[in-house]
């Protein structure tokens, strides 16, 4: 499975800020800045969001991210996927909404 854009940016800020301190504190004081001077492209962020870096690059210490809440009542089906729901569908791809990972796995 090919890496899309989005991922492989995201790979190369991941590794940059591993192998550059001064990069990495930038990133986390002012992360558009910082990834537009490595990359050359300005990151659009959807009107109203903000984007966080947190140095999670500790090993003794475990982070849990709390994503944003999924509001149901709020998702609109095709016709597809209505078919699926209803089961008079043949869709080959369920509608699944997977929790976060245990981030406590293996400890």
């Amino acid at each position: 499975m090919e890496l899309t854009k989005e991922q492989k940016l995201f790979q190369s800020i991941v590794q940059q800020a591993w192998e550059d301190d001064v990069f990495k504190q930038e990133l986390i004081a002012n992360p558009l800045k910082a990834i537009k001077e490595l990359t050359g492209e300005e990151l659009n962020l959807p009107e109203g969001k903000t984007l966080v870096v947190r140095d999670q690059t500790d090993a003794d210490v475990v982070y849990i991210n709390i994503p944003a809440k999924v509001e149901l009542d709020d998702v609109e089906l095709n016709e597809e996927q209505l078919d699926i729901v209803t089961g008079g569908g043949e869709g080959e791809d369920p509608i699944i909404i997977d929790p976060p990972t245990n981030p406590f796995a293996g400890l």
